[in-house]
């Protein structure tokens, strides 16, 4: 079902310490929906919709035939396509791919004068049932308005090859030949629809030109797709016209549908009215003493907007990445307060520091916004909101623009590989059905994360999806993503208790996502299209051949795979004496990885500082480092040791491991602590408690005040070696280059 609020105008309001925004609120009395709704105004001059059927084409208008289908003020075709597919079979028809072209009704008629500086906002839900009309149009974009000092690069998208030359890379592909060709079929085949239907990859992946809260030259408009939404009331200046799916509501109308100015979306659903956050939200928060996020249209004056000034670095030719979370990245000593910490204060602290480490990029976790803080940020329910816990949308482009300048690369943990449960301020059950960004039943839900799973076949979800994945590319300037769970998107098992060994039966069967592997075959081709300079690089423990073969020849199109298979090897061995541990078994496991495809390699990661594991400094050295790491008192022989295995296990992991290296925050040092998120007590059924730590931040801070006291302490020392190798070893580097020595695949 469509919808459209048509001719509301609003002034300029400011929010203290949110310039233009305006809020929207989670309903309380719905157990949880969340809604839209903007900033307080005393008075609204509006137009109303009117009950009069001729159109009248000096004014802007809203046409609504008998079956409810609307076109924006104006009657204009803006160009936008929707999924045409019935709530219970997302999949994607060739011959549904249509959008409305007939436009009959109602009219708008002004209720009183436009005022200076307000601005006209209309919205609209787009359902399957309006898109059975006429031919699919291309997504038209808008230009990008920000100033900037970065070169603009040719944006080109080629066409599919052949998809053949896996097979030289591999010979040992031929036998499932008949797999890998219908995969890449697919991916052409979508490629097409997608051409023909929606412009081409380029226009398809600018949902967010369309999407959400949209500000034209014409005023603001609201859309969602929300298939699922009955027909409801639509409720405009206490006026009630009937065969409409919503009604905007919010805060100065008191949450009443029927008050004169309404600003949120309520949807009449299987499950019941409910409210919601939009989809396309740009920015939400956390109001406080309130559990569910409230969304915010963040919209701040020109004057207020940041504007970028140093150009993105290439991408170097050996990627050495630090791990980050900039909650926790705060100084955190024992003199001071553990706390969240901000996009501010790690511009400004963490990443000269980063710099000086003699890394060549930061990847940060937790950007997309998550309700749950101790998820790590992996249960999404904002997708295109950076986290408001650590700062404004304009402070983390600060933080990016900081590191450019610093010649850092900006990589980001974003997580399309599931969603968060959330009912009240996520997807889930968006328009009241279990069916609307995810798979139905036991195959939409992963039982171990207690989230849901992407419907990868759907038209909408790939052009959320992409559009997302190019949000963070185009807005915030990032250099690329480190893509999350890739190996639960591949297999419909999600690699849960399945032991991969290499048998190539397990890669190419009936247990293969194709509609997975298709869209990750997408989002890299429209990345690597679009911004050639960006890196993309996979979370796969499963190994999957073709992962890091160009999307011409055949494969995925990731530009790394993470080697998550080192950091459990070491954590193998740490559980025996070292006495014991055998070289060749070692040497082995580094090594052990498909030619031509590059891996990003790490001793250990943010899994291994997680409360409930050891970091391998604690494995090393265990509770002596409370005591024995002062330089002016004697140390013992487990720290002695400990540290020179803690340099080893690092040197001959960035020496064999890949053509990348990774390190967590904090653990260059041998930080003596794990993390632990603040929690409260957790009852289970049957009068079960699990002990929380009393929502204490003490345990998820990084003290790096540690390093400082380089006088006192020795975890300076430990530092100070993998630093001097990274920053030698870019010696090196720049100076094979000079002579033209460094080979495509060159190792750390």
């Amino acid at each position: 079902m469509a919808f459209a609020f048509a001719g509301i105008r609003f002034t300029a309001a400011q929010a203290p310490g949110l310039s233009t925004r305006s809020v929207i609120h989670g309903d309380r009395k719905n157990g949880g929906n969340a809604s839209l709704a903007f900033l307080k105004k005393d008075s609204f001059p509006r137009r109303i919709l009117a009950g009069n059927s001729s159109y009248e084409p000096d004014s802007a208008s809203t046409t609504v035939a008998a079956s409810g289908k609307v076109l924006l003020p104006g009657g204009e075709s803006d160009g936008l396509s929707s999924s045409t597919d019935s709530v219970g079979n997302p999949e994607v028809s060739p011959d549904d791919l249509q959008v409305l072209q007939e436009s009959t009704g109602l009219s708008i008629k002004d209720d009183s004068k436009i005022e200076a500086g307000q601005t006209p906002i209309s919205s609209e839900v787009m359902d399957d049932e309006i898109m059975n009309e006429g031919a699919k149009q291309s997504v038209h974009s808008q230009a990008n308005q920000t100033i900037e000092k970065v070169e603009e690069k040719p944006r080109f998208i080629p066409p599919p090859g052949s998809g053949q030359r896996i097979y030289e890379i591999d010979p040992c592909l031929e036998d499932h030949h008949t797999h890998l060709d219908y995969r890449y079929s697919q991916y052409k085949n979508m490629r097409g629809l997608i051409d023909q239907y929606e412009g081409g990859l380029d226009a398809f992946s600018r949902g967010y030109e369309k999407f959400g809260f949209v500000r034209s030259a014409d005023g603001i408009t609201y859309r969602e797709w929300a298939p699922g939404a009955k027909v409801l009331n639509w409720y405009l200046t206490g006026m009630l016209q009937h065969g409409m799916s919503a009604a905007l509501i919010g805060d100065f109308n008191n949450w009443n549908p029927n008050a004169d100015v309404m600003n949120r979306i309520r949807m009449d659903t299987p499950s019941g009215i409910k409210d919601s956050i939009p989809a396309w939200i740009k920015f939400s928060v956390q109001a406080p003493g309130e559990i569910p996020y409230n969304g915010i249209y963040y919209d701040p004056p020109e004057e207020e907007k940041y504007v970028f000034q140093h150009p993105q670095p290439k991408a170097p030719k050996s990627l050495r990445i630090y791990e980050s979370h900039v909650g926790m990245s705060s100084p955190g000593s024992y003199k001071q307060e553990p706390k969240i910490n901000t996009y501010v204060s790690f511009r400004d602290d963490v990443l000269p520091r980063i710099k000086r480490l003699g890394y060549n990029a930061v990847q940060i976790m937790a950007i997309q916004e998550h309700s749950y803080y101790a998820s790590f940020g992996y249960h999404v329910t904002n997708f295109f909101a950076p986290s408001s816990r650590f700062g404004t949308p304009d402070e983390l482009k600060s933080l990016i623009d900081r590191a450019h300048e610093l010649s850092l690369l900006v990589l980001m943990d974003i997580v399309h590989s599931h969603a968060s449960n959330n009912v009240l301020d996520g997807l889930n059950q968006f328009d009241g059905t279990d069916t609307h960004y995810f798979h139905s039943g036991s195959r939409g839900y992963h039982w171990m994360w207690d989230s849901r799973l992407f419907n990868y076949g759907s038209w909408e979800v790939l052009r959320f999806l992409l559009s997302n994945a190019r949000w963070w590319l185009e807005e915030y300037k990032f250099d690329g993503f480190r893509f999350d769970g890739v190996t639960s998107m591949m297999y419909t098992h999600h690699g849960l208790q399945v032991a991969f060994t290499g048998n190539y039966n397990e890669y190419f069967g009936y247990a293969t996502d194709v509609d997975a592997m298709v869209y990750l075959m997408l989002v890299n081709d429209m990345i690597h299209g679009l911004y050639p300079e960006a890196v993309t690089i996979g979370e796969d423990v499963s190994g999957m051949p073709t992962f890091c073969i160009p999307l011409q020849d055949g494969g995925v199109g990731f530009d790394y795979r993470l080697h998550m298979a080192i950091a459990d090897k070491w954590i193998e061995l740490l559980k025996l004496n070292d006495e014991h541990w055998k070289m060749g078994d070692i040497v082995h496991t580094l090594t052990n990885r498909r030619w031509s495809e590059k891996c990003v390699a790490y001793a250990e990661s943010h899994d291994q500082a997680l409360v409930g594991d050891k970091t391998i400094a604690f494995w090393l050295m265990d509770k002596d480092m409370y005591d024995f790491m002062a330089l002016d008192r004697p140390s013992t022989p487990r720290i002695d040791r400990g540290i020179a295995l803690h340099k080893m296990i690092r040197l001959i992991t960035m020496g064999l491991g890949g053509e990348g290296y990774l390190n967590f925050m904090g653990n260059e040092f041998g930080h003596p602590e794990w993390i632990d998120f603040p929690r409260g007590d957790q009852h289970l059924p049957g009068g079960v408690v699990i002990p929380g730590n009393n929502n204490s931040f003490d345990k998820c801070r990084r003290m790096f005040d540690l390093v400082s006291l380089k006088d006192d302490l020795v975890y300076y020392c430990i530092i100070l070696f993998v630093a001097d190798y990274l920053v030698t070893n870019d010696q090196i580097i720049a100076e094979r280059v000079k002579s033209k020595e460094v080979t495509k695949h060159y190792n750390l």
